[in-house]
């Protein structure tokens, strides 16, 4: 290769950058806390934004970078006033900081022209690869993470972290676009079909209620006619009807998923508690909690170390840690995590973030708004506060929800290639 050409493409390597690193992120989810270290790099790259913040004609989405941010991040701060655990929430508040600078170096770099849309397209072909790799464990036993020996499907993430379900319910909006744009209804028929068994034998019931609704405003907004949409719906409940009986029939983990669910319905309450996995104890000492501190909470990530107070004597929850007698570790629903452990600050702090991203996906053109549209659906599908969640102020949620929320502060911003 000649001088120029090596040019060129160490040009072009650079040029993309930006979509490489928040790449690698989500690459990373899957293998522990690896992710930390495209984070790092894209942390030290972005503070050189973050003086431009303070000045006069501020770029505006780097701006809305920071409101979004702060949405989170302030409501940590103010809980950590008086938190029943200052030492982790303090720690967790400083941590936490680093978001700032990779959101604004995210947003400023993928505004270019089409790197965001690289970003897109790289991020649909991962979970592409996942997909495949957890349908070749459904047949063989065994995945790129390892053999499977747990009684859900548990891929690329490995058997001893359980995330597969939840995280392809996220990004399979991602997929599901790439597929029908680039191959069609063909394409997004096939992969929405993978993507159920995938999901289905994960295990997760939260996952299959996210995804069922993906499914549900995909189709919805992507045709134009409403026959065309109650046409593709009925299709779809169909195709999921007869995976779901297969599924039923062909693998005792989902079966006994569905009969646990089904179980429900009859009335009793242990039998509720049973099919909600033990769950409310939990939301019941969160619901205690906002009771007892509903200004500021107990403090961010502290959910543990208050649920003993709250919580009955006999709380099969309980336990005696390192650091004395402790409880679940989080609420498992994001509206009462939220409150439970910042407060009704916390909440207004979230409420105005939201207001203001869709302010911002109302004001910005056309074309923006369908480039950004799988990620704006997979933000949703993770914060949707009907369901039950991961800690949303864990390690993990906490750097998906700002890896997708760079994408979409990106997707949005982009930049055709005339413009200036």
């Amino acid at each position: 290769m000649s001088d120029g050409g090596l040019r060129a493409h160490l040009a072009a390597a650079r040029a993309q950058a930006p979509a490489l690193w928040l790449l690698a992120v989500f690459a990373l989810l899957p293998f522990s806390r690896s992710y930390e270290l495209p984070l790092l790099v894209m942390a030290l790259l972005g503070l050189r934004h973050v003086p431009g913040l303070f000045r006069a004609g501020a770029e505006p989405m780097q701006r809305l970078a920071a409101l979004l941010f702060l949405g989170y991040w302030l409501p940590e701060l103010l809980s950590a006033v008086d938190s029943i655990a200052p030492d982790k929430s303090w720690t967790e508040v400083a941590a936490d900081l680093r978001f700032l600078p990779v959101l604004l170096y995210a947003q400023h770099g993928l505004a270019q022209p089409g790197r965001a849309t690289f970003a897109l397209r790289g991020l649909a072909l991962l979970v592409a690869v996942w997909t495949i790799d957890a349908l070749i464990q459904a047949v063989a036993g065994v995945s790129l993470g390892g053999a499977n020996r747990v009684d859900r499907l548990s891929g690329i993430f490995g058997d001893d972290d359980l995330k597969l379900g939840a995280v392809m319910a996220a990004l399979s909006p991602l997929l599901l676009v790439a597929a029908q744009r680039r191959f069609g209804w063909r394409g997004f028929a096939l992969s929405a079909l993978a993507l159920a068994v995938v999901i289905g034998l994960a295990g997760a019931r939260a996952a299959w209620l996210s995804y069922a609704g993906v499914l549900v405003l995909l189709l919805w907004f992507m045709l134009p006619r409403l026959s065309q949409r109650l046409a593709a719906l009925t299709v779809a409940c169909a195709l999921l009807l007869g995976a779901g009986f297969a599924l039923h029939h062909s693998s005792e983990r989902f079966a006994e998923r569905v009969d646990r669910s089904a179980a429900a319905l009859s009335g009793d309450p242990e039998a509720l508690d049973h099919a909600l996995s033990f769950r409310l104890p939990i939301w019941r000492a969160a619901l205690s909690m906002i009771a007892a501190h509903p200004v500021n909470g107990v403090g961010v990530r502290g959910y543990r170390y208050a649920y003993p107070e709250h919580a009955p004597g006999d709380d099969r929850f309980v336990f005696e840690g390192e650091r004395g007698e402790q409880g679940a570790f989080h609420a498992h629903q994001i509206v009462l995590e939220i409150l439970s452990e910042t407060g009704a600050l916390g909440l207004l702090c979230w409420l105005i973030a939201v207001a203001l991203g869709l302010r911002a996906l109302r004001a910005a053109s056309a074309d923006a708004r369908l480039r950004a549209w799988p990620v704006s659906l997979a933000l949703l599908t993770l914060l949707f506060p009907l369901n039950t969640h991961y800690a949303v102020y864990s390690s993990f949620l906490s750097v998906l929800l700002f890896a997708l929320l760079a994408l979409w502060l990106g997707a949005l911003s982009m930049r055709t290639p005339n413009a200036r």
